[in-house]
């Protein structure tokens, strides 16, 4: 190796391979690897940074310093990095430069770059395991799992699964994987690794600090902040699949005005147009948007429509956008993309005259009347089958740079609506990357199953998402796939409202069968064709149902102020508003094997029933003193304590 200091970043060369090291943010450093002529100057989901490195320069090794973060690289080219003196990662080699006792017969290199075409690679980057380690974030994936050690996770974007390369381990650091191409991680045991299927150089950036918070807090620095939440959407999300008409929709805000119980927003969901890609409403059954946008928010309600970047081949606008060059491409083939009523192709959201052209679009047929937000589902986007190297977008193949769709998917929106001058901006999305959170995405957990065990994989998942940088999250009260003649329904219900009321958003939603109820229209295409759900209102499921519903938005809406204070929080420094138990109590070894209770911001510990007949738990609770604020009994923390949670109770403890 041949180490050089060149304008502050450490460079370090062998034969064809290229090593940069860089001083980017608060006690953090990137680091990448290039067997091209030159770096592609690309910061990709990295904010430019100007920190200053110490880096001194030796015969066998080199080293660079951040803050509290040290990388050492040796003559054989192996890195390791130190969190003060206190090795943290290492990368993982058993090759000929190997000097650490292993066998060098192996020839398995730390770093591996296997050609494909022109410049790019399948690149793999290993660093060696600690069997003790402990590894959360990485976006958010259907299982039960919060600690992802042992896991192999895709890197890449599916209806329910989301790929944020973003982790912390309990050794004191947080790594990203710059890289937005398909691949995989394996978080071994015996080591872990990273792939990439099509890049053009390894890209990571890791810092070290003293919590999990400040961590956090390094980390959005440098990948941006959720910004100001609206006060005005802290409360009740009304939707169902799915209200067919304007006057559906009065219909349920009267009912929730006369009833006296506040309704924040209320969702127009999917085929409320003719055809995917008009992002319209049809006039049959939409005659007047701008009569129905006055009276909801004469009644305080505001309206967010669903708007799907599919386009249909009979869309209005096909022939312009396909003309235009605005639409994904297929690598070979049929140019279909997704066959879900209708045949349809998917506009590219990574280039920049697509976004203004669906931005365009989406003012003059729904934001013009005063439509406050919007609900951009199939934000991955989702494919008929996710065959990723079928696919090609503005800026490149999917392989490449595809699990990036969602957080340009959500900029335009974010721009479009900045640029109108609205300031209280919050958009719905059914998948986020790095970044995200800065372009006010909302991010729900997909079209998941009514199940007990899909709520305890949405605890899961809401935890981990948090921590991979994305605050704003929600899942469907209830699950989206559900039939109301299910005996357990209703108790299912039940538990996943009491959830969802100490989460950032409570939001009613879900598929609700049987589907007995005719189509409005005998068409297969239109605002009449499509199949709605059950009822899926507070009162829509008896009234023992309804009693509990509306205990629990009534304690939502009495810690309005608290929710607001938690939100600030995320855009100040980045805090999740649903943590796990380390987050707030990082010097506690109990805390970080607890996957089964959460904190709600700072305050609340929040103990949720996720079994199905389950009517009492065990709490742990931290040192200090703890309320129940059901009873009032207040506990000393350091101990596991019994709670009893009949249907109408879910464990939460005030610390005071």
């Amino acid at each position: 190796m041949y180490f050089s200091n060149e304008q502050n970043c450490l460079i370090a060369k062998q034969q064809n391979e290229t090593v940069r090291i860089d001083a980017w943010g608060t006690n953090a450093l990137r680091v990448r690897v290039t067997q091209n002529s030159d770096f592609t100057n690309d910061n990709k989901s990295l904010s430019p940074s100007a920190s200053l490195a110490d880096i001194s320069l030796n015969t066998p090794y080199s080293e660079i310093k951040n803050g509290k973060l040290r990388c050492v690289i040796y003559q054989s080219g192996r890195i390791e990095f130190y969190r003060e003196n206190e090795l943290i990662l290492s990368e993982y080699s058993r090759d000929w430069t190997e000097t650490q006792g292993h066998s060098p017969s192996m020839k398995f290199s730390a770093r591996e770059f296997k050609p494909i075409s022109g410049s790019d690679y399948k690149i793999t980057a290993r660093f060696e395991a600690d069997i003790n380690e402990k590894i959360y974030g990485m976006g958010q994936y259907q299982q039960p799992n919060l600690d992802l050690k042992g896991c192999i996770l895709e890197l890449a974007q599916r209806n329910s699964q989301i790929s944020i390369p973003f982790y912390i381990s309990n050794k004191g650091y947080g790594f990203l994987w710059n890289n937005a191409g398909i691949g995989e991680v394996i978080f071994g045991n015996n080591y872990t690794q990273w792939r990439s299927e099509l890049s053009e150089e390894l890209d990571y950036w890791i810092t070290a600090d003293d919590t999990p918070k400040d961590i956090i807090k390094n980390y959005t620095e440098i990948t941006g902040r959720a910004p100001e939440f609206p006060e005005n959407a802290l409360g009740l999300w009304q939707c169902k699949l799915r209200y067919r008409t304007q006057d559906e929709v009065l219909q349920v805000a009267r009912e929730y005005k006369k009833r006296g119980i506040p309704l924040d927003v209320i969702v127009i969901d999917f085929f409320h147009w003719i055809r995917q890609g008009d992002w319209s409403f049809d006039p049959e059954y939409w005659p007047d948007p701008q009569a129905m946008l006055n009276e909801l928010h004469d009644m305080g309600v505001r309206c967010m429509v669903s708007i799907w970047p599919t386009v249909d081949r009979k869309s209005v606008n096909f022939k312009e956008m396909f003309d235009k060059g605005l639409l994904v491409r297929t690598e070979r083939g049929s140019i279909q993309c997704f066959d879900f009523q209708g045949d349809t192709v998917i506009y590219d959201a990574t280039n920049p005259e697509a976004r203004k052209f669906i931005w365009d679009k989406a003012k003059e047929n729904y934001y013009k009347y005063g439509i406050d937000m919007f609900w951009l589902d199939e934000a991955e986007p989702e494919y008929s089958s996710y065959d990723f190297d079928h696919y090609r977008y503005y800026t490149g193949p999917v392989l490449k740079i595809g699990n990036s769709y969602p957080k340009e998917h959500a900029k335009a929106f974010y721009d479009g609506m900045k640029a109108s001058g609205q300031k209280d901006i919050v958009n719905l999305l059914r998948c986020a990357w790095v970044g995200s959170q800065k372009y006010a995405a909302l991010v729900w957990s997909g079209d998941i199953k009514s199940t007990f065990t899909s709520l305890r994989d949405q605890l899961s998942a809401g935890l981990n998402i948090g921590i991979a940088g994305i605050p704003w999250w929600v899942s469907d009260t209830g699950g989206f796939f559900g039939d109301v003649r299910d005996e357990h329904f209703n108790e299912l219900l039940v538990r996943w409202f009491q959830f969802s009321t100490f989460c950032p958003v409570l939001r009613m939603h879900g598929d609700r069968g049987p589907h007995d109820t005719p189509n409005l229209s005998g068409l297969d295409y239109g605002g009449g064709f499509s199949e709605t759900g059950r009822p899926n209102e507070l009162w829509s499921y008896g009234e023992d149902v309804y009693k509990i519903l509306k205990k629990y938005l009534d304690i939502r809406l009495g810690m309005k102020d608290y929710i607001k204070s938690i939100m600030d929080e995320a855009s100040k420094n980045g805090s999740p508003v649903i943590r796990t138990m380390f987050y707030e109590f990082p010097d506690d070894e109990m805390c970080w094997d607890i996957d089964d209770q959460y904190m709600f911001g700072s305050k609340y510990l929040v103990a949720p029933i996720m079994y199905q007949g389950m009517t009492e738990r065990n709490v742990y609770l931290p040192s200090g003193s703890w309320k129940n604020i059901h009873d009032g009994i207040v506990y000393n923390g350091g101990q596991t304590i019994h709670a009893d949670a009949p249907i109408d109770i879910i464990p939460v403890f005030e610390k005071i």
